[in-house]
């Protein structure tokens, strides 16, 4: 199984969740969406912590792909935005573009938002 990292799952990486790290033992590929990982690193600015948490960041993505955005993923985003509004369950945009990313790569998302259970041609792992 390959998994595409929601911010929330960096975060619980980040606190040393071990019901995360039992998701993960199974995974043949762990990746990360440039969003994901800009969100991370924006809450990370605040934090007192932020010197640690940026090398663990850093040292994560080492680790993990980090996926960007690219023109393949633009058809995908459209279509699941329009797929939402027209169900009338939109999620927030950051969140369509790492569904987008998983959808196009056939990745499941883990991810602690049940919003990503709305989106057609995903799967959501939580944890």
């Amino acid at each position: 199984m390959e998994v595409i990292l929601d911010t929330n799952a960096i975060s619980a990486l980040a606190d040393g969740d071990a019901a995360i790290d039992r998701q993960l033992e199974n995974t043949e590929g762990i990746f990360v969406s440039v969003v994901s990982a800009g969100e991370y690193l924006c809450g990370v600015r605040r934090s007192k912590f932020r010197g640690v948490l940026e090398a663990w960041l850093e040292k994560l993505l080492q680790k993990a792909v980090l996926m960007s955005l690219d023109a393949r993923v633009l058809p995908g985003y459209a279509a699941i935005c329009q797929e939402l509004k027209e169900a009338g369950t939109p999620i927030p945009s950051n969140d369509v573009w790492i569904a987008a990313q998983a959808r196009l790569h056939g990745l499941k998302i883990l991810s602690r938002d049940r919003h990503f259970d709305r989106v057609q041609g995903v799967e959501r792992i939580g944890w």
